[in-house]
């Protein structure tokens, strides 16, 4: 059975002072599985992720929303269909981690939806923070900003979740749990959209991965057809090897040190 659609793109392209970020990109992105975006430094994953958002507007092409087209859905219908977490996760005053994570539950004031305390409460406990609540947010270290602000979007409680390097600040364990949480949201019917550069990563828990390559999709499919050592190699223009993890048979790229050092 396929899965419903969450967000379809027909064309879509994002054109700025003469200059061409993304260009003729079609994409469905399906409730219930995980999407990872990848490709290297400029390829316009980034911009992709705003379009979806409805912060930027494609400048040509659809982009639709549960059928309709983003630029349709109002502000607080936004808020309350999709959740984003960004790369870079500021405040400007003095609130506490409890406070920052609170602001999750903005969309749904009055609207009745699920009890906010315990929403939040479980929030922090699935990202780690609960012994943060009471700090201020601005004297976290990088990585519990990161985890506090993705507990925030969790405590946001959209079906649709798009996380823009979630894993950037992140030691190895928190990695693996921000991933997990990927995994059990879309298990739960969600559809999540997350944005990596590390492709072991994006083969280990992804259901589809999406190569972003100069501003085109360059491939688009399960990592194991996706992310090959003839593609990656073509589109980060460095060798590697993709080898088959012990575990779970999905791909792990690692790069070809000896091969690349030799070639310079």
């Amino acid at each position: 059975m396929t899965a419903e659609i969450a967000y379809e793109l027909r064309g879509v392209g994002y054109r700025i002072d003469g200059i061409t970020i993304l260009d003729g990109i079609d994409l469905d992105v399906r409730y219930g599985r995980v999407l990872a975006l990848v490709g290297p430094n400029g390829a316009g994953k980034s911009t992709l992720l705003s379009v979806l958002t409805g912060d930027l507007s494609a400048t040509s092409g659809a982009v639709l929303l549960d059928g309709r087209a983003v630029a349709e859905h109002g502000a607080k219908e936004l808020a309350r269909r999709r959740a984003v977490l960004l790369q870079f996760n500021q405040v400007s005053f003095s609130f506490t981690t409890y406070e920052v994570v609170e602001m999750g539950r903005a969309p749904w004031i009055g609207s009745g939806a699920g009890d906010d305390e315990v929403v939040i409460v479980d929030a922090m406990v699935r990202t780690d923070v609960t012994h943060l609540g009471s700090r201020p947010f601005s004297s976290l270290s990088g990585g519990e900003r990161a985890r506090a602000s993705l507990a925030r979007v969790l405590a946001q409680d959209t079906p649709i979740v798009m996380l823009d390097e979630p894993t950037a600040a992140l030691d190895l364990k928190h990695q693996e749990e921000v991933l997990r949480i990927a995994r059990e949201l879309a298990a739960a019917g969600r559809a999540i959209i997350v944005v990596l550069h590390d492709l072991s990563l994006a083969a280990a828990y992804a259901d589809d991965v999406a190569i972003i390559h100069e501003g085109r999709l360059a491939a688009y499919g399960a990592p194991a057809r996706v992310l090959t050592e003839g593609l990656v190699e073509q589109v980060y223009d460095t060798p590697v090897r993709v080898l088959p993890d012990p575990d779970t048979g999905r791909p792990i790229i690692l790069p070809r040190r000896g091969l690349a050092a030799s070639s310079r």
